[in-house]
């Protein structure tokens, strides 16, 4: 059996699964331990076939690949590799928006509408359209067209990096970063680190920056201003998270991934009259829809559906023997789940066109189906229930609230109220020292670390010393679990400056605002802070820190780059493999500071992570000539070391 994980709910599915010899991410985790020492310190080449070839860590053996390329270049071209695939999952996922929005628009994708009309408006101007005399369908089929032409753009700059303030735009067209269009910026930083092209480890990082940028203030941006303009914009809700949220009485369905094209409908279709008389005749109460990863944040803080688990729950939800059916699209979806299911009784449907899962029944999705295929799958879903094992069952009882849905736009009104949205509040609460500062703590949850302990460990450790956080993803998930996202958790957790401020606005010390994708709204977020003014002229200059714990994947990695090159401090739980290169490892944690204003660090104790972020907030608060806390000591550890 795997080792315990730190989370109570899950050991106990994990004795389940070990009693019925189900291998379970932590399992497989063990079995590949230890983990290779060239792949974790990114000297391992894999590019070219005069390879794989590995650079010696210890200067004893090799130094050189067979090319002649040393570990400085490796380890340059793996990071940039890492960073444009992340880029592309995340940008796809906005392509994907962009054409339902264009199909929505020409009335091809019927099952849609326009749920925030306002911010489609405003959307289609700031892309240089006219909107006088056209009806929403008509703006939305030119802001779709608009958008899309912006992926395959050659030269020129992408519309929504204007939202960054002036300086920050300065620094990346000097840097000759400033990404042209979308696509171009991920294929070029696959071509230039192909054999024999680009080699200097700096200009092959160059390229690993342009993509995260189209990633963070391109596609991952219009991913989530077109979510909020076709499936509405989020406002604080209040729901319940863990695996305790299934029910025994219910057809429980899950909805897994990242992309709400599928997951909104079904959210639509399943209180269809039909559907529900149907699950009814099949000896169910009703339909219970819950949520695993992103695709969980997106209906959870639209709609207020439970949110049943995190990335590494995925397997365990299905061993809980309670689940009709799990519907997945793309991103953070294991291939193990067909063999877990083999135990159960549990249909898992795959819907995407750009990824297909052996053993699992694909039903293709497509916008212009929305509704029907929709229906289909509950369908499935529903008649299944009659085939569940009752002696299989074993849902967890527990289940913690959670208040989830902040957003840029509403963050104004609970700061300002209604009738003065302003970001005036925070900034004051910055300056005045009630509030240190603010972190952004987001990312996957990872079998290295203890099962997302990691980030309800820092963030306490944050709120505890007045900084507020912001979070998205998993990360949220995690700490919801830990109790840490409600109003009420601030008199429990929080230092008592941020605590005044939550008692008075009526917020939680810890604000979850989406998915993964949903990163872009603390980027904005940023920006507005600046325009408000008085903690700061650019990103660099704010008392902001981020963090990813427990990161996993390649879309972790883009994302803290183009935080990075915003002007942050991102540490990392485990590091970005690069050790093996002394000069990359001094560029990207040291050197890259005076050129953009943020740099990585590394920091496996989550403590220790976020003192780190502490000492960086205090340093910018120095700068600033802040007035001095109110309340709590300023940490004196500013070494931020990888």
């Amino acid at each position: 059996m795997a080792k315990p994980t730190g989370n109570p709910i899950n050991d106990q599915l994990l004795e389940i699964a070990a009693q019925n010899n189900i291998s379970t991410i932590w399992d497989r985790f063990m079995e590949q331990e230890p983990h290779c020492g060239f792949g974790t310190l990114g000297v391992c080449c894999k590019i070219c076939n005069l390879g794989p070839c590995r650079i010696d860590p210890f200067g004893e053996g090799a130094q050189k690949g067979a090319c002649g390329a040393d570990a400085d270049t490796i380890s340059a071209r793996n990071l940039a590799r890492n960073t444009a695939g992340g880029a592309a999952c995340h940008s796809d996922h906005g392509r994907d928006l962009a054409r339902t929005l264009l199909e929505m628009g020409r009335g091809h994708a019927k099952d849609y509408s326009i749920k925030d009309p306002v911010k489609l408006k405003k959307l289609a101007i700031e892309f240089g359209l006219s909107i006088t005399g056209k009806n929403e369908l008509k703006i939305a089929e030119e802001l779709g067209e608009r958008i899309l032409k912006e992926y395959g753009q050659q030269e020129g700059e992408l519309t929504l990096i204007k939202r960054a303030p002036k300086k920050q735009q300065e620094i990346w067209r000097k840097t000759n970063v400033s990404p042209r269009g979308i696509d171009i910026e991920v294929v070029q930083a696959m071509s230039r680190t192909h054999i024999g092209c680009d080699n200097e480890y700096k200009h092959v990082l160059e390229a690993a920056i342009r993509a995260s940028l189209v990633d963070g203030w391109g596609g991952s941006m219009i991913a989530t201003e077109l979510s909020d303009i076709l499936f509405g914009s989020p406002e604080p809700i209040r729901a319940e998270i863990n695996l305790g949220v299934l029910k025994e009485d219910e057809v429980n369905i899950l909805l897994h991934g990242h992309e709400p094209v599928l997951s909104d409908i079904i959210v639509t279709a399943s209180q269809d009259k039909e559907i529900q008389e149907l699950a009814r005749k099949n000896g169910a109460k009703g339909i219970n829809l819950s949520g695993i990863c992103c695709t969980a944040a997106e209906v959870l803080m639209r709609h207020g559906v439970p949110m049943a688990g995190n990335f590494l729950q995925q397997e365990l939800a299905i061993v809980t023997g309670a689940v009709e059916a799990m519907i997945v699209d793309i991103q953070c979806i294991m291939p193990s789940l067909p063999e877990v299911a083999k135990h159960y009784h549990t249909k898992l449907i795959s819907t995407s066109p750009k990824a297909k899962f052996a053993g699992m029944e694909h039903i293709e999705f497509h916008e212009e189906k929305a509704m029907e295929i929709a229906k289909k799958i509950l369908r499935i879903a529903v008649e299944n229930y009659k085939n569940r094992n009752r002696s299989k069952v074993n849902i967890p009882k527990e289940k913690m609230t959670l208040v989830a849905g902040f957003t840029m736009e509403n963050i104004f009104y609970n700061l300002g109220g209604s009738f003065r949205p302003s970001y005036r509040p925070l900034n004051d609460a910055i300056i005045s020292g009630r509030i240190r500062g603010v972190a952004g703590v987001v990312g996957c949850d990872n079998p290295k670390n203890e099962s997302g302990m990691c980030h309800a460990d820092m963030v306490r450790e944050l709120i505890k010393n007045d900084v507020l956080v912001v979070q998205t993803g998993c990360s949220g998930g995690a700490c919801a679990k830990a109790g840490l996202l409600t109003p009420e958790s601030a008199f429990k957790f929080a230092g008592e400056g941020l605590r005044e401020i939550c008692e008075t606005v009526g917020i939680p010390p810890v604000l979850h605002t989406g998915s993964c994708v949903d990163n872009t709204r603390i980027l904005t977020a940023c920006c507005e802070m600046v325009k408000e003014g008085g903690i700061g002229n650019s990103i660099d200059e704010l008392p902001v820190a981020g963090a990813a714990p427990e990161w996993m994947s390649e879309k972790a990695i883009a994302i803290g780059w183009y935080f990075v090159t915003s002007g942050l401090l991102v540490v990392l739980g485990t590091p970005l493999r690069v050790l093996g290169s002394k000069n990359v490892t001094k560029y990207i944690c040291n050197e890259i500071e005076p050129i953009y204003g943020g740099k990585w660090a590394f920091e496996g104790d989550p403590i220790k992570a976020a003192h780190l972020m502490i000492a960086h907030i205090d340093k910018k608060r120095e700068a600033l000539k802040l007035k001095p806390l109110m309340y709590a000591k300023i940490c004196s550890d500013d070494k931020l070391i990888p």
